[in-house]
């Protein structure tokens, strides 16, 4: 059962130590969504649109952190950004997001 947890949320990374790294936080939610709140400094690109951001995204040579309302549409970004090779990672909701900052 453990490794079956660890294998769907993969291994245990300090986020807050990613972002002090310089990683990118990128809120999936619609850009209204985004302007109701979101962390200082992400950049919003809705999930819808990552895929055709993955060059953009790719050349800001960074980790990155996705977040939405939930944490669903992060957890697809996230899969997206991964399967094009970008070290990618789940925050869950913003708000959980905004505590790492």
């Amino acid at each position: 059962m453990i490794g079956f947890i660890k294998k769907l949320f993969g291994p245990k990374v300090d986020l807050s130590e990613k972002i002090r790294e310089g990683a990118i936080i990128v809120d999936v939610r619609s850009p209204g969504e985004y302007a109701g709140g979101h962390v200082k400094g992400s950049k919003n690109i809705p999930l819808d649109k990552i895929d055709g951001k993955i060059k953009t995204i790719k050349n800001w040579n960074k980790p990155v952190i996705t977040c939405c309302a939930s944490g669903m549409r992060s957890g697809s970004a996230m899969r997206i950004l991964k399967g094009n090779g970008i070290e990618a990672y789940n925050a869950g909701p913003w708000q959980k997001a905004n505590r790492l900052v």
